[in-house]
C-alpha cells in the first residue's frame, strides 16, 4: 500500500509538471482547481466524517494516513500524536463496532499472552446460548419506589459544555435507540439531554449546576421540579472523579457560552472551577440524609454515590452510617484513578485516586463484609471498551458498567487531544459552533447505538463460551491473571474477599482493622483512638 501511495504521488506530481508547461492558464480552472472545488464541496455536504466536513479537503489527508497504516502511521496511531500509549486494538474495536465494519482479526493473538499482567477468561466445553437483550440489572434497593432496569451498559459522566450540544444530542439519541442510560456528567441537566428522550440520569456534582441558587447552594424546589422529568431515571451525586479527586470539575473561559452560563447558573467567558467537596452535607450522616431527601424530592428514583476510593476509612464511615440509620444509596458508581476528563491537573490523572481493579474489590467487599450488597447495586467507571472490560469488571465485584471514551469515539472522537482548548477537530469537545456544525447528530446516534449493540452481542457471546447464562453469574475465579512468568492466579486469589457480616462482629479481619477502628459514621475526618498494636 505504502509503495501504490508513494509511486502514484510521484507520478502525478511529475505528469502535473511536465504538462504545465503546455496548458494555459484557463485550464488550470477546469482541470485542477475545478475538481478540487467539487472535492472540498462534497466534503461539506457530507455528513459521515466530521473532520472532512470541518476541514474540507486539507480533512482527507487523515484518512489518507489511515488507509496506509500501520506502515506509515503506526507510530500516531498507537501514541495519540503525543507519546501517550493507548490500546489501538480497543480504538479499532469501538471504530468496527459503531461503524458495522468488518471486526475479525487475523493472524490470531496480537498480544504477549507470557507477559506478566496478561489477563484472560477461560472457556467451557458446554457453551451456552445468550441473549444480549436479556443483560440488564434493576436498580433500586427497599427505599425505592421506582426502580430503573438499566443495561449492563451505559454512557459515562460528560458534560454539556465539556461535549458540545449536538455530541450530547447524539449520545442521547444513541442510548434512546438502543434503550441504555445516557449520564448528564456535573454540568447539569439541559434539554440537549431530553429532546430525544433517551433514558437520563442526572448528576449531582459539588456545583449543584441545574440544581443551585444564585450562591451555589442546592435550591430543593428547582430540583423536586427538574427531578421528576419522565426522562430522568436515576439521580447521582458526585462526591470525586478519578481523573482529578478531589479537586472539583473545571470548565475553561473558552466553553463558557452565554447559553451555559444561564444553564449552569455561572458567570460567561470565565473558568468555572467546582468546589471540592458538597456543601449539602459534611458528614456520611448527613450525607446518607441528603439521600433520603432526594429520593423523596424526585418521586422514589433511584439515588446512586460516585465516588473514587481515597482512604478506606472514609468509605467504611460511610457503610457504618447505613448500617446506622438504615438509610442506603440504591447504587454506588466505583470510578477508578485512571480515568479520563478533558481537563485536569497532570499530577491528578497520574497520581492521586485509587485504580478501578483495587478500589472496585475493596468497595465489594466493603459492602459485603457490612451485609449491603445485596441492597445496593455496584457500577464501576474507568477505561471500559470493550466486552471484556465489561465481563472482567464485573467479576471481581461490579453490575454494570459506564464508558465515556468508547461512548466519544462512536460520536467521532479520534482523541485529537484538543478537550481543554475548544479546538476539538471532529466537534466533540468544543463549543466552536463552527466545528460543533460538522458532528452529524442523526449518523453519529445511528453509531452509538451500534457500538452499544454490537458489544452487548460480543459480551453475550463471550459469556456463552464461558459456559454462563448471565453476567449474575460472574465470580472473582473467572478473572485468570499471569502474575509471574510461569504463575497463573484467578482474582479470588490476588485479593481476598469477604463474607456477608465479616464487618459486622467483633473478629474483623487483619487486614481490615486498622480502617475499621479509624472510621465513624458521625464524622469523614474524625479518627477515633486505636489500640496500640494498630497504631
Amino acid at each position: 500500500m505504502r509503495r501504490v501511495f508513494i509511486i502514484t504521488s510521484a507520478v502525478l506530481i511529475l505528469s502535473i509538471s511536465a504538462i504545465a508547461f503546455f496548458w494555459p492558464p484557463i485550464l488550470w480552472v477546469f482541470v485542477l482547481i475545478g475538481p478540487l472545488f467539487l472535492i472540498g464541496l462534497n466534503d461539506m455536504l457530507q455528513k459521515r466524517q466530521a473532520i472532512r466536513r470541518n476541514f474540507p479537503l486539507v480533512g482527507n489527508f487523515r484518512y489518507m494516513f489511515e488507509a496506509i497504516r500501520p506502515e506509515i502511521s503506526q507510530y500516531f496511531i498507537e501514541t495519540n500524536f503525543s507519546g501517550v500509549p493507548f490500546s489501538r486494538q480497543s480504538r479499532s474495536i469501538v471504530y468496527q463496532r459503531a461503524k458495522k465494519e468488518l471486526s475479525t482479526l487475523p493472524f490470531g493473538t496480537q498480544l504477549n499472552v507470557y507477559e506478566v499482567g496478561y489477563e484472560w477468561v477461560n472457556h467451557s466445553l458446554l457453551p451456552k446460548t445468550v441473549n444480549p437483550e436479556s443483560l440488564r440489572v434493576t436498580i433500586g434497593g427497599p427505599d425505592c419506589t421506582q426502580p430503573y432496569n438499566a443495561s449492563i451498559l451505559n454512557i459515562s459522566a460528560m458534560s454539556y459544555g465539556s461535549l458540545s450540544k449536538n455530541a450530547v444530542q447524539a449520545l442521547n439519541k444513541g442510548a434512546k435507540i438502543g434503550g441504555f442510560a445516557h449520564n448528564t456528567g456535573e454540568g447539569g441537566l439541559t434539554q440537549y439531554h431530553l429532546m430525544h428522550n433517551g433514558d437520563v440520569i442526572w448528576q449531582l456534582g459539588t456545583g449543584y449546576f441545574g440544581a443551585r441558587t444564585l450562591e451555589g447552594k442546592f435550591d430543593e424546589e428547582l430540583f423536586k421540579e427538574k427531578s421528576h422529568h419522565q426522562n430522568v431515571k436515576m439521580i447521582e451525586i458526585k462526591l470525586s472523579q478519578g481523573a482529578k479527586p478531589g479537586h472539583g470539575g473545571i470548565l475553561p473561559a473558552e466553553k463558557v457560552s452565554e447559553e451555559i452560563s444561564k444553564i449552569r447558573n455561572v458567570p460567561a467567558h470565565k473558568t468555572v472551577v467546582s468546589p471540592p467537596g458538597h456543601s449539602a452535607f459534611t458528614t456520611p450522616l448527613e450525607m446518607l440524609d441528603f439521600i433520603k431527601k432526594l429520593r423523596d424530592l424526585s418521586g422514589g428514583k433511584p439515588i446512586g454515590i460516585k465516588l473514587c476510593i481515597g482512604k478506606r476509612r472514609e468509605f467504611i464511615s460511610i457503610c457504618k452510617a447505613m448500617v446506622e440509620s438504615g438509610i442506603q444509596p440504591d447504587y454506588v458508581d466505583i470510578d477508578g484513578g485512571e480515568g479520563g476528563t478533558g481537563a485536569a491537573p497532570m499530577e491528578y490523572s497520574n497520581s492521586i485516586g485509587t485504580p478501578l481493579v483495587e478500589a472496585l474489590t475493596f468497595a465489594h467487599n466493603s459492602l459485603v463484609g457490612f451485609g449491603l450488597r445485596d441492597k445496593i447495586k455496584v457500577i464501576c467507571s474507568g477505561k471500559i471498551i470493550t466486552a471484556f472490560d465489561i465481563i472482567k469488571n464485573i467479576a471481581i465485584g461490579a453490575d454494570l458498567c459506564y464508558s465515556a471514551r468508547g461512548m466519544m469515539m462512536a460520536v467521532g472522537c479520534i482523541q485529537a487531544l484538543r478537550c481543554n482548548s475548544n479546538l476539538c477537530p471532529t466537534g466533540v469537545a468544543t463549543q466552536d459552533p463552527q466545528l460543533v456544525k460538522g458532528l452529524d447528530v442523526e449518523d453519529k446516534a445511528i453509531r452509538t447505538a451500534t457500538f452499544h449493540k454490537e458489544t452487548m452481542h460480543s459480551t453475550a457471546e463471550m459469556l456463552g463460551s464461558m459456559g454462563l447464562n448471565s453476567t449474575a453469574e460472574l465470580r472473582p475465579w473467572h478473572r485468570m491473571r499471569r502474575t509471574d512468568f510461569t504463575e497463573i492466579k484467578h482474582y479470588g486469589e490476588i485479593y481476598p474477599y469477604l463474607k456477608p457480616g465479616d464487618l459486622l462482629g467483633e473478629n474483623i479481619p487483619q487486614d481490615w482493622k486498622r480502617a475499621f477502628a479509624a472510621a465513624t459514621s458521625s464524622s469523614f475526618d474524625h479518627v477515633e483512638e486505636m489500640p496500640a498494636e494498630l497504631v
